[in-house]
Formats: C-alpha cells, structure tokens, sequence
C-alpha cells in the first residue's frame, strides 16, 4: 500500500472528530436523528476548515444501515464502500475540472435512477462556483426538484460566485476559521497516533503557522517528520520553514526602538545569510511587535518562556504605546512595498535602515504635523486663546496658473498670454518688488509652511526664463525637503509666472552652502511667531 499523507489518513470519520464546528455538526446529526434530512446543502468556508470531510460524514450517515445517534457506524457495508471509494451510489466531483453543461447533464440524466446499493444516491461537489453559467442554468431545475433518492451537497469557498438562485435552493452552512486551540487539540490526537514527539511549543508554532486550516496544520507537520525522526521541537519548525529564531527577532526590534543601526545590521546579515525568508522575517517581526504591546498593555503574554518574557519587559519599558504601533504600521506598509518589488532585499534592508534613523523619522512627524495645521488652517477655523473660534473664509486666495510641459512654441506664447492676462495689478515686474508680494500671498491663502520657508529669501532673474531665489542664511534641513517637492515649486513658479507675464523657472540659491539644523520644536515655534496668526500649539 502506498503512503497515505497525513490529512488524508486522518481525516474525520465522524462529525465528532470535526473540530471546532459543532455548531453545524450538531444540527446535521439532529436533523439524521428526526428523519429531516434537506435535498440540497451548501456548505461554505475557507481552506482546510472541514467543509469536505462533513460532506462524506453526512452522506454516509444518511446512507449508513447502523447510523448511532446521528452519526454513521462506519462498520456496515455501506460505510465499508464509501470509505473505501467501491460504493457507486455516492459520487463525489470536483467542479474546478468537471465544470461544464455536459458534466452537469450527465448528473440529470443518472438521478432518474434508483441508487444500486444504498439509500439515497448523493452527489457532492466540490469548488461548486467553479462551474459555469451554463453548468449552472443546467443544475438549477435538478437542484430544486431532485427525486426523493437523491440529495446533493455542494462545497465552495466563495459563496458569493453562487447565483442567487442556487443559494436559494440549499441549506447553508457557514464553517468558520477553526481556533490555535482546536487546531492543537487534533494535533495532540494525531501525534499520539502516529507515535510523534512534539512540545507545546511546536504545536502553538504550527497552529499560528496553519492561520486557521487544519490541513495546513497537518501538512507543516507532515514536512516535519520527513527527516525519519518523529521528535518535533520549536527549531526544528522554525528552521524548516525559514523563521528566524527569537533571539534575532529580539535584537533586531529592539536595535529599531533604539535608533541602532549597526546593531540591525549585523543581526539582518545573520538572519538573510542563513537564507530566512523576508516575508517570514517581517512577520515575525510584525508578531513580536504586537506581542511587546500585548504585554505592555496588560503584562499578560502567552507562548514565551521566563527568559523571553523578561527581554520583551525590557524593550516595554523603552518603547511607548505609540512608538510600537507606529513600528506595526511602518513594518506592515514595507511588506506591502516588497511584494511589487523585483529588489526585495534591498528595499527591505533600506526601509529597515530608515525606521532607525531618528532624524528622518522627526522630519516625517513634522511634516505630518505641519500639514494638519495646513489643513486646519485653510479649513477657515482658527483657534484664538482660550479655544474662540476665528472664521477666516474672506482670506483672498493667491491667483494660480495650471501648467503643462510647453510642447511648441505656439503653447509657450498661450502660456505666457494667460499668465500675463492673469497679473493683478499690484505686481510689479520687478523682482525685489513682486516677491515680497508673492510671498505675503502664501500666508494669506493658507500656505504656512511655504511662507515660513520662504520669509527672508530675495528674488533675483538670472535671465530671460529663471528666476533665482536667494537664500542669505542657508535652507535647513527641513526647509528644503519642503521646497524642493514638486507640488511646492510648481506653485511658486506659477505666481512668479504670473508676476513676470510670462512663463518662468525657479531656481534655489544658497550664499552659504550650510545647511543649518533646527528641532521640530523650533520650527513650530517659528511658525507660531512668524505667521501672524494666532493659533496655539499642542
């Protein structure tokens, strides 16, 4: 006899040993025990939950000549022929390669017969919204009014590729994602069969790893057991499908939450030289995370030993409630990036790099910040003292110009006539004196952050199609990641533009090739002080 895979060799037998759906196995053996048995079942869930192992238990139970409480004896011949496939009157297909009209024809042409050995002759069909519209239409009058001998049960995991018209026409039910509980308790059960050794440990490893499948659950522990040694521990499972060990996940974590990156590093090289898996990496990272938090919250944590739970104390005390999540969230957005990309290492190791760096992380908070006030600003509501409302909806919005790439020079000269038709008549053309206008504009209509930014810069032409604005002080470091985003120089190339009559450039110009660093705090300040509008600061 030839190897038999675990899943299939312990597959139930009987609505009992159907974990964690009795609430449909104790309506189907309830509806056995009364004689109330539907035509037509639909049974919907996702992969490995137990949706083709209830349609065998039921089509035996309702054939079985020796059925007990429901359930189907599996001693009598017609449980003897089902389970070993001989019995003809259950037909089991798979509608994902037996998905045509003549496939479903051929079921209504047999039903008009009486079943050969058993009670009723029953059809199951797996993958059933695999079929097609045709196979569909052909199954709808059979499914309706099948003959008394006949039932059928069909199986998916996507219901809603059903019509409603054959939804309609079945008893549905809905089995759902079995529990790390329930999944351990059938592995203990298994292993205990097969003479397998495993921790608690391992069990918890591959009920997590299974994420709710039962037969994923088995086949992570069939792969186990290939080596010829039936003893299972947590390593073993981690090395077999690529997950780091915990003390690497640990370091690596923690290196984040302290800014180090040598330390991340040297620990990243060691987990992707031993040829771990990145997306196994980041999700074990992402669970470790969680898990800090879990524990920060309620210091109660599951699956870790004495030793880990003390590090995962330590890191707790480090990082606040805010600072894990926002590593989750940051961490969940690389594994989304890394998948569309053809250089997973490098974009994993350089958005890895980034989370350490503790200035590009202030920068992006501030940015972030500052944008909300932007928002909060040109919303119309201005808080003034102690929380009085300011409506601001009069505040004259700076005139803009669209710009498109010149493609000849007829659009130039359109460009540069629109530009010049749209010049109010306070500009002037000269530079030093339509600059200053410009830049009042800014905080007039909203744009805080430009007009801040900008405040003590003079304008100069180079020449005939680039204006030059100078900076006597230099740009922080903040100030030119603003400047130099492409929606901030089209808007102050669009006023300038529109103060010139005709379509110019702009250039950024350092006297002083610093670049003066500033904290967050004071650039709010300066915002605060500079803008002339009061607003407060939290």
């Amino acid at each position: 006899m030839g190897y038999t895979a675990l899943y299939r060799k312990f597959r139930p037998l009987t609505f009992e040993e159907i974990v964690g759906q009795e609430h449909i196995t104790k309506t189907l053996r309830n509806q056995i025990i009364a004689g109330r048995v539907g035509h037509a079942y639909l049974l919907n869930g996702g992969r490995g939950t137990g949706k083709t192992s209830a349609a065998k238990v039921l089509a035996r139970a309702i054939n079985c000549l020796n059925p007990k409480d429901g359930e189907p004896c599996n001693e009598c011949e017609i449980c003897k022929g089902a389970i070993n496939g001989s019995l003809t009157d259950i037909v089991e297909m798979d509608a994902a390669s037996n998905n045509s009209v003549e496939d479903i024809r051929a079921i209504r042409e047999e039903v008009n017969f009486l079943p050969t050995k058993a009670k009723y002759r029953v059809y199951i069909i797996d993958e059933v919204h695999m079929l097609s519209t045709g196979a569909f239409n052909a199954l709808l009058k059979t499914l309706e009014e099948p003959p008394e001998h006949v039932k059928f049960i069909l199986a998916t995991t996507e219901p809603q590729k059903l019509p409603a018209t054959i939804l309609s026409r079945c008893q549905r039910f809905d089995f759902k994602r079995l529990s790390n509980a329930s999944i351990i308790k059938r592995l203990e059960i298994v292993c205990q069969r097969s003479d397998i050794e495993i921790t608690k440990e391992a069990m918890n490893i591959i009920a997590t790893l299974a994420d709710g499948a039962m037969r994923d659950a088995l086949s992570i522990l069939e792969r186990c057991v290939q080596d010829g040694e039936n003893k299972i521990d947590e390593d073993k499972i981690k090395d077999l499908v690529g997950i780091p060990k915990i003390t690497y996940i640990h370091n690596i974590t923690e290196a984040i939450i302290d800014y180090d990156i040598d330390k991340v590093l040297e620990n990243l090289d060691i987990v992707l030289n031993e040829g771990k898996d990145i997306v196994n990496l980041l999700w074990e990272m992402i669970k470790y995370t969680k898990d800090i938090l879990v524990y920060k919250t309620s210091k109660k944590l599951d699956l870790y030993s004495q030793d880990e739970l003390k590090q995962i104390e330590e890191i707790a005390q480090k990082a606040s409630k805010e600072k894990l999540i926002d590593i989750i969230y940051k961490l969940s957005n690389l594994e989304n990036d890394i998948k569309f990309s053809t250089q997973k290492t490098i974009i994993f190791q350089a958005g890895i790099i980034k989370m350490c760096n503790k200035q590009a992380e202030t920068e992006d908070n501030l940015s972030e910040r500052i944008d909300k006030i932007e928002k909060y600003l040109k919303s119309g509501n201005l808080a003034v003292g102690a929380g009085v409302a300011v409506q601001t909806s009069a505040v004259p919005q700076a005139p803009r110009v669209t710009q498109q790439p010149p493609r000849n020079n007829t659009g130039n000269n359109v460009v540069a006539r629109a530009a010049k038709a749209q010049t109010p008549k306070n500009f002037s053309n000269k530079s030093e004196e339509y600059w200053p206008q410009i830049i009042t504009d800014l905080k007039q209509s909203g744009k805080i952050v430009l007009y801040t930014n900008l405040l003590g810069t003079k304008a100069k032409e180079i020449n005939d199609m680039t204006v030059g604005i100078e900076f006597p002080n230099g740009m922080t470091s903040f100030g030119k990641t603003v400047l130099e985003k492409q929606e901030n120089i089209r808007e102050i190339s669009n006023l300038v533009s529109i103060a010139c009559g005709k379509e110019m450039q702009i250039k950024y110009i350092e006297k002083n090739n610093l670049v003066h660093q500033i904290s967050q705090e004071e650039t709010l300040q300066n915002l605060a002080n500079q803008s002339d509008i009061p607003f407060n600061i939290i």
